[in-house]
């Protein structure tokens, strides 16, 4: 799992479990539970977004440094 979040993400994602759990008790099931379970995606959907784009990013990096060592030879 650590190679997929770091420790920032993880804690984001246990946080917001938590309070939507806690107000999905408070709440009940009402209405209300679909703006909770939104609020819940929104943040699963960043933290995802944050992911893809530190893959990239390592990508580009690995790309760039393949052709600094192409150009050095």
């Amino acid at each position: 799992m650590k190679q997929y979040f770091d420790y920032g993400s993880l804690v984001v994602i246990v946080i917001t479990f938590v309070l939507f759990v806690i107000a999905l008790f408070a709440k009940g099931f009402t209405h209300d539970l679909l703006l909770e379970a939104g609020v819940f995606l929104v943040s699963v959907k960043i933290i995802m977004v944050g992911y893809k784009s530190s893959k990239e990013h390592e990508r580009i990096l690995k790309e760039l440094q393949d052709i600094a060592s192409s150009l050095k030879q």
